[in-house]
C-alpha cells in the first residue's frame, strides 16, 4: 500500500498500534456512549445501522453503513443513535468502562470476544479501534487533523471492512498483532482518502510531496534521516541550487530543511527511547547524531527534558 520514501508512511510507522483497543460495538436504539478516554486517535467504522458522533465543541457527524470517523483526542465526545440520547456508559482512560454515575460496568455489557453492547445481532454495529499511546513521531500528523473527521461511503471504499469484521472476533494466538496491523492500514487508507479530497486542506508537508524538488528532499530525509545531510547535499540530490532548494522548501513545508530534519531525527529518537532498550549513544547514531551528548543537548532544547527523563516518563 505504501512505498519506501512516503512521508505519511513514516509518520505512522513510529507510533504503530501496539495492543490497541479493538472492539465491535452492537446496539439497539436508543443508545449512547460517552468517550472520555483521552486517547490520541480513535477510528469508528460503521458496519450496520447508523449513529452520530457528538463532540462537546464543533459540528456533529452522522455515520451510515460504510462511513468512517476519526476522533483526535484528548477532547471528549459522545457516540449515539441520535444527538440527544443520554449516555448509558462511559469509556474512561485505558478502556475502562463505567455507568454514567461512575460505577464500573464490570463486564455487564460484554458479549464475547472483543464484542460489547446490548446484543450480538443489534441493529447497529460499529468497529472501533483506539490508539492508546501517542508516539512523538505522530505529532506532525495529528496536528494536521481536525478534532473530528469523517469519510462517507460514497467518497471512499474500504476493502478492509470484511476482514476487520471477521478478525475482530477471533480468539487465536497473535490476534492482537493482526488487529494492530489492520488498524494501521485502515488509518493510512482513511487519511490518504481524506487528504486527497479536492476540498481538503492538506498539511503543507503533504502537499509538498507533489513538488518535484521538495518532494524529492522529503523522501531523502524520510529514507535516511541519519545521513549527514546539509542544505547543499540535499539541493545537489534534488538537482537545484542551494538557495533555490532552501527557499522552496521553506515556502512549501513552512520551516527550513534543517529544522525539518532535526525535528524528524528527534521524533525518531523519542520513539526509540520508548520502544527499545538501546543506549542513548546507540540511538544517537541511529538518528544522525555523533554522540549521546549531542543528542541529549538537542533533545532537551526541543522537549524540555533529557532523553533519559523522557524514557522514564513514557516507561
Amino acid at each position: 500500500m505504501l512505498t519506501r520514501g512516503d512521508p505519511l508512511a513514516g509518520l505512522l510507522e513510529g507510533p504503530r498500534a501496539r495492543g490497541a483497543l479493538m472492539i465491535r460495538a452492537c446496539f439497539d436504539p436508543p443508545w449512547a456512549v460517552r468517550v472520555e478516554d483521552r486517547a490520541p486517535l480513535t477510528v469508528m467504522l460503521m458496519v450496520r445501522g447508523e449513529g452520530w458522533v457528538v463532540p462537546d465543541d464543533g459540528e456533529t457527524v452522522r455515520l451510515r453503513a460504510g462511513d468512517l470517523a476519526i476522533a483526535r483526542g484528548p477532547a471528549p465526545y459522545t457516540c449515539a443513535d441520535a444527538p440527544g440520547t443520554p449516555p448509558q456508559a462511559l469509556i474512561l482512560p485505558g478502556g475502562q468502562c463505567a455507568y454514567p454515575d461512575g460505577r464500573l460496568l464490570n463486564g455487564s455489557m460484554d458479549l464475547g470476544v472483543r464484542t460489547w453492547g446490548d446484543r450480538l445481532d443489534g441493529s447497529t454495529v460499529v468497529l472501533i479501534g483506539t490508539y492508546l499511546m501517542q508516539g512523538e513521531i505522530s505529532g506532525r500528523l495529528l496536528d494536521a487533523l481536525p478534532p473530528l473527521l469523517s469519510l462517507t461511503s460514497d467518497v471512499w471504499q474500504c476493502p478492509l471492512t470484511p476482514l476487520l469484521t471477521e478478525e475482530i472476533i477471533r480468539d487465536e494466538p497473535g490476534q492482537e498483532v493482526v488487529l494492530d496491523r489492520l488498524l494501521d492500514l485502515l488509518v493510512i487508507a482513511a487519511l490518504r482518502a481524506w487528504f486527497s479530497r479536492p476540498e481538503a486542506a492538506a498539511p503543507a508537508w503533504y502537499q509538498a510531496l507533489a513538488d518535484p524538488v521538495v518532494g524529492r528532499v522529503l523522501r531523502l530525509v524520510q529514507d535516511d534521516p541519519a545521513h549527514p545531510w546539509t542544505v547543499a547535499s540535499l539541493a545537489a540530490k534534488a538537482g537545484v541550487s542551494r538557495a533555490a532548494m532552501a527557499r522552496r522548501f521553506s515556502e512549501l513545508v513552512g520551516e527550513p530543511p534543517m529544522a525539518y530534519l532535526t525535528g524528524r531525527r528527534l521524533a525518531l529518537a523519542a520513539d526509540r527511547l520508548r520502544d527499545t532498550e538501546d543506549t542513548i549513544g546507540a540511538i544517537a547514531r541511529q538518528v544522525g547524531y555523533g554522540s549521546a551528548f549531542a543528542l541529549s543537548s538537542a533533545f532537551k532544547r526541543a522537549y524540555g527534558v533529557s532523553p533519559q527523563e523522557h524514557r522514564t516518563r513514557v516507561a
